[in-house]
């Protein structure tokens, strides 16, 4: 984006168009539902990298949110993987921000290194949002992903294999360990959509050359994989990829409930009488809670997992390797850790 175009804008202006071109009943209910719950006095955060989808989301949230703007902040995080394009974009974000009178914090990656993974990059972004919404006591992060993203994420995670509870991600409410929630209203509309509406708008937004190429999975899968497939598919494969993961995230959420009644996991002990005769899916979610519970110091892969969980369905005394940390031991009708 050229400078004269951005400083140009009138964002407010470009703001309230915005939110006339996408109502507010566009975006997903489930985090409306929430955003609504959120007291008064509550900051709110928004997830912003000054590119097309975040920066429809900021401008959607002043827009239909009037009376959150001055408790409202973006957040953005300089990965200092593009050198004078990065700082740009911080600069944008801090330009844009202005203009509408919303607080803006920049993190920078102090640990970037060349090679840096995608993984690596996601988890410096997410620890930086973590700190700063401690210090302003906020609990609600707004995120930018959309259908597209539902898609690919999709995608992604079927090439390793994943379950419902991988597949039904991005989710629209996603509560976090620490008590924050992470909010995506953003997930019933398309990219399309929402580059059409800024471009109605007048809006102009930073493009980040690193999405074209090929170092990622998930560019990879962009690029070559989603317009094939969704042209191969003849209808609106994105809808269908959203729809399959509500009713993904439904069958999930039904699964979780069904464990809790049976409450199998009891300090830190797997109760195998309580889970006799139902199907393999319960049984592996139970497994899966109870090594949350003992935390034991391994990164056990698929294999091995697979391998306890069979041992676990036999329910004859046994002893499985959980590496340096010690053994989960089945006796006696339970599981329990045991240190070496």
């Amino acid at each position: 984006m050229t400078s004269r175009r951005t400083s140009l804008t009138n964002w407010p202006a470009q703001a309230a168009r915005m939110g006339a071109l996408l109502a507010k009943p566009r975006l997903h209910a489930a985090a409306l539902e929430r955003a609504q719950r959120a007291r008064k006095s509550e900051p709110w955060c928004v997830a912003f990298s000054g590119g097309a989808d975040s920066l429809a989301l900021l401008l959607l949230l002043w827009a239909h949110w009037p009376e959150r703007r001055d408790r409202l902040t973006a957040l953005h995080f300089n990965h200092r993987l593009r050198g004078r394009a990065a700082d740009a974009d911080a600069k944008f974000c801090q330009k844009v921000c202005a203009a509408l009178g919303v607080r803006c914090r920049v993190g920078k990656w102090s640990g970037v290194h060349r090679g840096a993974s995608e993984a690596e990059a996601r988890a410096a972004r997410h620890a930086f949002f973590a700190r700063e919404m401690k210090r302003l006591g906020a609990r609600l992060l707004w995120l930018a992903h959309q259908q597209d993203d539902i898609a690919e994420t999709m995608l992604m995670r079927l090439a390793r294999g994943s379950g419902t509870e991988g597949l039904a991600a991005p989710r629209p409410v996603q509560p976090q360990a620490d008590g924050r929630v992470h909010l995506r209203p953003l997930l019933t509309l398309k990219k399309a959509e929402l580059v059409a509406a800024l471009r109605a708008a007048g809006v102009a937004w930073r493009e980040d050359a690193s999405n074209v190429g090929e170092n990622y999975f998930r560019n990879r899968v962009r690029r070559a994989v989603l317009p094939a497939w969704t042209k191969a598919a003849g209808r609106d494969a994105l809808a269908g990829a959203s729809l399959a993961r509500e009713r993904l995230d439904e069958d999930n959420a039904a699964l979780e409930a069904w464990l809790d009644r049976l409450a199998p996991v009891k300090r830190r002990q797997l109760d195998l009488a309580k889970l006799a005769g139902l199907p393999r899916a319960v049984w592996r979610r139970a497994l899966h809670r109870w090594l949350l519970a003992v935390r034991p110091d391994t990164d056990l892969s698929r294999q091995g997992f697979d391998q306890l969980l069979a041992m676990t369905e036999r329910g004859r005394a046994s002893r499985f390797s959980l590496g340096a940390s010690g053994f989960a031991v089945l006796r006696r009708g339970k599981l329990v850790f045991q240190m070496r």
